[in-house]
């Protein structure tokens, strides 16, 4: 895929961007986004685009945004009291803050993966198919078809099969987590977002999760959060770097880690900050 040089100067927000872009266009556009809690500005005039199919991370310093950014984008921030926002967020062309949106609609299109794995306390089963089973989807055959591919996504169906009767809190954390993905995927969403998903694991099982998101991607459009900028580089195409509710550089990862540039991008991934 070629590299598009959207603009290698910064446009009025500050920010430079050099994308990497994918082979349909975006998914995801965010123009001129801002966001407050109270009288306190979190997010200054953002403004990207994801391309379809490919991995977007999100990197920065703790509390530079970039959580907050990721929870917009199926806006889990409209549960907190004295949010504001304006800008536009868009998937598929379509707003996501507009008139009218069915939020919970909105939610099934973008699939979310936490921190720490959150397993439901019920079956390896019945956690995969939560998703279905909230929508009234009782047909078993439907069920059980919906699983085996989630699972399979999710590459843990060879781990699981055998025990989908069994208490999913009985999988190691590195199993929940892929668990967590399954249940992400089995409603077929278009992204996944995924907030620092591997901050709660050992090697091993990150190196899972890095591999099934190389995996997932092209299927599904990924936004990862990550505070860890050696998985960034290893899992994305695309790289975001915020600083202090600002974006500040956008674009493809090779490039960023190796020859950003804006300065306060290259102290970042040199480590003179952060």
């Amino acid at each position: 895929m070629a590299t598009v040089a959207r603009s290698i100067q910064p446009d009025e927000s500050g920010t430079v961007y050099h994308v990497r872009a994918g082979a349909e266009g975006t998914v995801i556009d965010v123009d001129g986004f801002n966001l407050f809690y109270g009288k306190k500005q979190a997010l200054f005039d953002i403004t990207f685009s994801v391309p379809r199919g490919l991995v977007c991370a999100l990197i920065g310093p703790s509390g530079c945004g970039k959580s907050t950014l990721l929870r917009c984008l199926n806006r889990m921030n409209d549960l907190i009291d004295d949010v504001t926002i304006n800008g536009d967020m868009r998937i598929e062309g379509h707003d996501l803050y507009g008139p009218g949106v069915d939020v919970i609609a909105l939610r099934k299109r973008m699939g979310m993966v936490f921190q720490k794995p959150n397993p439901f306390p019920m079956s390896i089963f019945e956690n995969v198919v939560y998703p279905l089973r909230i929508d009234g989807v009782r047909d078993r055959n439907v069920l059980e078809e919906t699983c085996e591919r989630a699972l399979k996504g999710a590459a843990l169906w060879d781990e699981a099969k055998d025990r989908l009767k069994e208490s999913a809190l009985g999988l190691s954390g590195g199993q929940q987590q892929r668990l967590c993905i399954a249940r992400a995927i089995a409603a077929d969403p278009e992204v996944l977002l995924m907030d620092e998903p591997c901050s709660a694991l050992d090697p091993i099982a990150t190196s899972k999760i890095e591999e099934l998101i190389d995996e997932l991607k092209g299927r599904y459009t990924i936004i990862i959060v990550t505070h860890n900028m050696q998985q960034a580089a290893r899992v994305s195409d695309n790289t975001a770097f915020m600083y202090l509710g600002r974006l500040i550089e956008f674009g493809e990862t090779e490039i960023l880690f190796t020859a950003p540039k804006v300065t306060k991008t290259l102290d970042y991934v040199t480590g003179r900050f952060g």
